[in-house]
């Protein structure tokens, strides 16, 4: 059995499936430890994981919640860019405190969300470690647009050549990352790192994007990539107090924008506005951005609550209106619900793309998203089958996945800590 130290990003959308990959490896019998900021905490221990704090200096309780509420006002490249440079300062503070961490934890190998840059840390201890994708991953093929693009993935001439320019493009934009990491290499005597795939594991890179969801391409996948499957935990989220007396039975569409980005109030009325008179209800949560009292009387008279038992809602909803997040498209494809899709930022427009070249959603984009645009795409998605049923081929596709667990198998295959059936 092995010891097991985990980065990663302090968001919900990644805590939570990181959370349930370190369930899985405890149920083998391995201990997992969860490298956090302090606002991190509570949220981890409540799962069941081990934590070690670190960034005390940085990330002071309460630091998390300002950052969310400013990257909730943000949409496009400004969300893009804030997000950049919050990755910027967690990974100084990582190469930081993460050695020191990491010795004290006496882990033996490290589990790295490509969004942290901890895999340096790993180089600098000589241990081994694995990248886990808990957003699409990053992949350094030209026949994939990278992941916060929202283009299909065409496979001729012109389009690889704008998924090139488009990972240049990410490369210039966080230069200073990349910079931060490599003065830290230097002084570690570690070799610089030139190419975005020099940043993922060596060993293995897994995702929990089913394979099912990514584009359709031809060739071999890129070598050392492992799609699994959502890395869902249900017993792990926490209880939500929810007016269950108040569903009345009609259609449901469930509208969520996230816990990151759902400041927006003109988001969630132009939603509200588009779904009135069409015969279903609407249910909004909003994540815990704003204040329901805050959006007072709304258009068709919607059930707005600031957290909804996502899963146990799910089961119910005819349709899901969302910002693309990964999880949340995960969670509805789970139960054969199709989306209306406005991306707002980061790798929501690449998620969304996978969404539609699959048909199980329509994509509005948020700088044409008005009222009569949104309404229109939910009768369509509502009336046509062919978005359901597109949605159902999904969910037959991961009802075949345990997703925790074939990312389980593959660490300990990867880290020879078993011997069990060869990579697929």
């Amino acid at each position: 059995m092995a010891r097991f130290g985990a980065f990663c990003f302090p968001g919900t959308g990644h805590l939570n499936p990181m959370a349930a990959l370190a369930h899985s490896l405890q149920l083998r019998g391995h201990e997992v430890v969860i490298f956090g900021i302090a606002d991190t905490e509570a949220g981890v221990r409540a799962a069941g994981i081990e934590f070690h704090p670190i960034g005390a200096e940085d990330y002071p309780p309460g630091t998390l919640k300002r950052l969310d509420e400013q990257l909730a006002r943000l949409k496009g490249i400004a969300a893009f860019r804030f997000t950049l440079e919050r990755v910027r300062n967690s990974t100084r503070m990582i190469l930081r405190d993460g050695p020191e961490a990491v010795r004290t934890a006496n882990v033996e190998a490290l589990l790295v969300d490509e969004a942290e840059f901890a895999g340096n840390v790993a180089d600098h201890l000589g241990l081994p470690w694995i990248s886990i994708a808990l957003i699409p991953p990053l992949l350094p093929d030209d026949r994939f647009p990278p992941f916060w693009l929202g283009c299909a993935a065409g496979q001729d001439r012109l389009s690889r050549l704008r998924n090139r320019l488009a990972i240049h493009l990410l490369l210039r934009i966080a230069t200073p990352i990349f910079k931060e990491v490599n003065q830290q290499r230097t002084a570690w005597g570690l070799k610089p790192q030139t190419r975005p795939e020099e940043g993922l594991s060596p060993l293995a890179q897994i995702t929990q994007l089913p394979e099912a969801l990514e584009f359709e391409i031809r060739g071999k996948k890129p070598a050392g990539l492992h799609y699994t499957g959502p890395f869902l935990h249900a017993q792990q989220r926490p209880a939500v107090d929810f007016p269950w007396d108040r569903l009345d039975g009609r259609p449901l569409i469930y509208a969520s924008l996230g816990t990151l980005q759902n400041g927006s109030e003109a988001i969630f009325r132009t939603i509200t506005d588009a779904c009135a008179g069409l015969g279903a209800q609407l249910l909004i949560s909003l994540g815990g951005g704003l204040d329901p009292a805050r959006l007072g009387k709304l258009a068709g008279d919607p059930l707005v609550v600031r957290f909804a038992p996502q899963l146990e809602i799910l089961k119910r909803a005819a349709l899901v209106i969302t910002h693309a997040g990964l999880n949340t498209v995960l969670e509805s494809l789970s139960e054969g619900v199709p989306l209306v899709a406005v991306p707002l930022g980061n790798d929501q427009p690449g998620v969304a793309a996978r969404l539609k070249a699959r048909g199980a959603c329509v994509v509005v984009s948020r700088h044409r998203l008005n009222p009569t645009r949104l309404r229109k795409a939910v009768m369509l998605v509502l009336q046509d089958a062919r978005y359901r049923e597109a949605a159902q081929v999904l969910q037959r596709a991961i009802q075949q996945l345990d997703g925790p667990d074939r990312a389980a198998d593959l660490i300990e295959q990867v880290l020879k800590l078993h011997s069990t059936q060869p990579l697929a």
